[in-house]
């Protein structure tokens, strides 16, 4: 029984690592800088605007585009890994929950 449960979480884990990147590239974090007309592009305006001009280095447009460059490296994998799994583990409670309604044979 508990089988299912595992695979789920680990799944969740797995799902996440691939995404990840494919994700940030869709939205214009890309190896070769932020896609021009991207939401990337739009971020990091809007960004610039709110801290006067710049983009913080650490920030999250400076993070996701540090990730689209580079890729998640050992500890981002394990940290998205971990997070997917985790939400895998949460989708594979909610989906085990069996409803009894009173009257119900």
């Amino acid at each position: 029984k508990s089988t299912g449960k595992y695979i789920v979480v680990g799944a969740g884990g797995v799902a996440t690592v691939v995404l990840t990147p494919a994700l940030l590239a869709a939205l214009g974090f890309t190896a070769t800088g932020i896609a021009s007309g991207s939401i990337a592009a739009k971020m990091m305006s809007l960004f610039a605007l709110f801290y006067g001009g710049g983009i913080p280095a650490g920030g999250l447009v400076a993070t996701l585009q540090s990730i689209g460059m580079t890729g998640l490296g050992w500890f981002g994998t394990g940290t998205v890994a971990g997070i997917g799994s985790i939400v895998g583990s949460m989708i594979s409670s909610i989906c085990n929950v069996t409803v009894k309604i009173e009257g119900s044979p």
